[in-house]
């Protein structure tokens, strides 16, 4: 009996040992030497300076910037306390917030496009559909005094199709949009 507790011990530190530190430092280093940019949050920098990730949302909230989606996640796109906000679709706390987003990004008569009044699974979402980045080309033009042609031109230019042709769907990644609408500005 002592020698199979003994055994089973020693198996138990060996494999805490072995995927508990030594494979995942392994996993890490491998990411690090072949994939630096993504394994670092595929930072975006401008003049030296971090100013956000392709991967995590970032709120616009003035008129002559291209809004995000919502965000569940805590105080607004904070990673620590990424999740939804498990509301249903009778949940009257959900639609009030919808409602007040709609009120918000409303502009004429055309219908908001759903990603901007609604949060993403995760709450941390940074794109948007490339129909929400059109829809508000109109109001970022006015805001900027530029025409809505170059606008919807830049919106294209920063749209990402779908990956290998077919896996999920056309996306704009508002942070890059918007880098890019204050670089041509």
């Amino acid at each position: 009996m002592k020698k199979q507790i003994i055994t089973a011990v020693l198996y138990t530190v060996v494999t805490a040992v072995l995927l508990g530190v030594v494979y995942p430092l392994a996993i890490t280093a491998a990411a690090r030497l072949l994939f630096r940019d993504k394994a670092d949050g595929q930072l975006i920098t401008r003049n030296g300076e971090v100013v956000g990730s392709r991967l995590i949302g970032q709120p616009f909230t003035g008129a002559g910037y291209f809004h995000s989606r919502p965000s569940a996640a805590g105080t607004g796109y904070d990673a620590g306390a990424s999740s939804g906000s498990n509301l249903g679709p009778s949940s009257k706390t959900l639609i009030d917030r919808v409602n007040a987003s709609v009120a918000t990004e409303q502009n004429g008569t055309a219908p908001v496009p759903v990603d901007l009044v609604t949060a993403s699974g995760s709450g941390l979402d940074p794109d948007i559909t490339p129909a929400a980045a059109t829809y508000q080309v109109a109001r970022v033009a006015k805001e900027r005094n530029l025409s809505q042609q170059a606008l919807q031109q830049l919106v294209q230019k920063n749209t990402t199709d779908r990956q290998f042709g077919l896996l999920g769907e056309p996306r704009v990644n508002v942070l890059q949009l918007n880098l890019a609408l204050d670089a041509m500005h």
